[in-house]
């Protein structure tokens, strides 16, 4: 899945650090989400979303693959 996390983070100028205490999570979680290795659970989405003043849909999109299964 595709996201707006780290650029979001970025605008307010806050760390990874930073935001991965006001989310209550580790900064390895923060990291993971930002390189799109991890998919948040959905609690943690609308955290993000509560956080960033953002709907989900505006933060996260789907990755979209074509019919070969590349992306």
């Amino acid at each position: 899945m595709k996201n707006q996390v780290k650029k979001m983070r970025e605008e307010r100028g806050w760390s990874q650090g930073e935001l991965a205490k006001r989310l209550n999570v580790s900064r390895q979680t923060v990291i993971s989400i930002e390189k799109e290795r991890y998919n948040p659970s959905l609690d943690l989405a609308f955290a993000l979303a509560d956080l960033f003043e953002q709907r989900i849909e505006d933060i996260f999109t789907p990755s979209r693959t074509n019919e070969e299964g590349a992306e």
